[in-house]
């Protein structure tokens, strides 16, 4: 058996196409995708418009794509997620996984507590506007927060094995989802404010940071300063970055895509049908600390 070797210069369209390119030149009978999330996300897409099985293969653990049914990759104005098939395997290698920078591991964690407030998106959405839900995906999601909440300290002292908890989270996210068929258990105003900033700010920050730091203020949307003090005191235990400057972030970066965020796609969330006014995202963004 010979094997193909292709390298991911980018997470778009283009860089798809020509994937697919090679596995008609090589006539491949799957694929797989190592690395972070933009080679697993295009070897996901890749196989999946070929017709082909994919394994995917972490050697970071960032974000929930290592195993969804979700490709996310940039179109021309904005980051699409495109529907796709998930892995038949998955293989971990918790021995790399546990010596890959820390930060890339606390960032999966980031996007983990995020579905906190994706979960309560999806309830709102189903008493305001009688959208189905699925108790089991819900269950699923809300497992992996209290995961990774009541193993924070773990994390965070980096103990052997520690990135295992990281895994199994990102990949019982990833299980919600395709239980769900949408991403609606694991993305909702957190993401859509984190996919804001990736389209303005000048500097974007990794998306598990992004999203975590979004479900501080969409926590606060939600349940006032007491949900925000909960999300923000985890977040501190495993290192992440809590405010708009730890991540390098505008204050006017944060405000504006609180304010575009509902644009971002057609899912109804705490954000509503009109947004955030520009006053109301400085309060939100004050209240909680993120900027000041």
């Amino acid at each position: 058996m010979s094997v193909t070797l292709s390298t991911i210069d980018d997470s778009t369209l283009a860089e798809v196409d020509k994937q697919l390119s090679i596995i008609d030149e090589t006539k491949s009978e799957f694929v797989i995708g190592m690395g972070g999330g933009r080679p697993i996300d295009v070897a996901k897409l890749s196989s999946f418009r070929a017709g082909l099985r994919f394994i995917s293969v972490p050697t970071i653990a960032s974000h929930d794509g290592i195993a969804s049914s979700r490709a996310s990759l940039k179109g021309v104005n904005e980051r699409h997620s495109i529907a796709a098939r998930p892995p038949i395997a998955v293989v971990a290698d918790t021995e790399i996984l546990d010596k890959s920078p820390y930060r890339f591991t606390a960032a999966g964690c980031g996007d983990i507590l995020a579905k906190k407030t994706a979960i309560k998106d999806w309830l709102l959405a189903y008493r305001l506007k009688y959208e189905p839900i699925s108790p089991t995906a819900i269950s699923l999601s809300e497992m992996t927060v209290q995961s990774i909440t009541e193993n924070a300290n773990i994390i965070r002292s980096k103990a052997e094995g520690y990135s295992r908890l990281v895994v199994n989270a990102l990949l019982s996210s990833s299980l919600a989802m395709c239980v769900a068929g949408s991403s609606r258990p694991g993305s909702g105003s957190e993401h859509m404010f984190s996919h804001a900033l990736d389209e303005i700010a000048e500097k974007p920050a990794l998306h598990g940071e992004q999203t975590a730091l979004g479900s501080i203020i969409m926590s606060y949307l939600h349940e006032g300063e007491k949900g925000s003090q909960k999300q923000i005191e985890t977040m501190k235990i495993i290192g992440l970055p809590v405010t708009a400057k730890e991540l390098g972030l505008k204050d006017k970066e944060v405000i504006k895509a609180l304010e575009i965020a509902h644009k971002i796609r057609q899912r109804f969330t705490i954000l509503g049908s009109d947004g955030l006014t520009h006053e109301a995202a400085i309060n939100a963004a004050l209240k909680t600390g993120v900027i000041s």
